[in-house]
């Protein structure tokens, strides 16, 4: 099997394509290794010691190192084999599904904004985050403001607030006149 990595423009996340599908469908971001019980692949990643973070993403892994922990060039190589030997193993991806997380409540009198929300961050934001490693969830929309959840390569990212701000909050504003800001949950 063969693995791709790409660098992402988190300098701690290095984003794996394993050439196949990884999730069949949605994203799972696990954030430590008790979140990571839900995923036998993720718990395997957590017990190197040096991540911080798993998302499994529709074709690919990204994988956050722990801050002060091993080098990309040491723990590539490590990582590389637990995903190997995962799909080797034809072991399940998630041992269950993970419980939803609570989600900001929109206004129902905001239905036809909340739609085209959502169709700009499917068509347009989405896409583009998923290049560099991540996902953006929709968590709500109330008073004009946006809620959206980073993740993966994005949830830290250096540059993720300059992301949010100067691009997803221009994009939403520009086609959708009632979105007044956008902020991170």
């Amino acid at each position: 099997m063969f693995i791709e990595t790409q660098a992402t423009p988190n300098p701690a996340t290095v984003k794996f394509l394993p050439g196949r599908a990884v999730m069949p469908s949605g994203t799972i971001d696990f954030g430590s290794p008790e979140a990571a019980e839900a995923s036998p692949l993720a718990s395997a990643l957590f017990t190197l010691g040096d991540v911080s973070g798993v998302f499994l993403g529709s074709d690919f892994i990204s994988v956050t190192r722990a801050e002060g922990g091993s080098e990309w060039r040491e723990l590539k190589p490590q990582v590389l084999g637990i995903i190997v030997d995962h799909f080797a193993s034809g072991a399940p991806l998630l041992n269950e599904a993970a419980a939803a997380e609570a989600e900001i409540e929109d206004d129902p009198e905001t239905a036809d904004i909340v739609v085209q929300i959502k169709d700009l961050l499917e068509t347009r934001i989405r896409p583009a985050v998923a290049n560099d490693g991540g996902d953006i969830i929709y968590k709500g929309f109330r008073e004009g403001v946006v809620y959206l959840q980073m993740q993966g390569a994005c949830s830290g990212c250096p540059s993720s607030t300059a992301t949010l701000k100067n691009g997803i909050e221009n994009l939403l504003k520009y086609y959708v006149p009632e979105v007044t800001d956008v902020r991170a949950v």
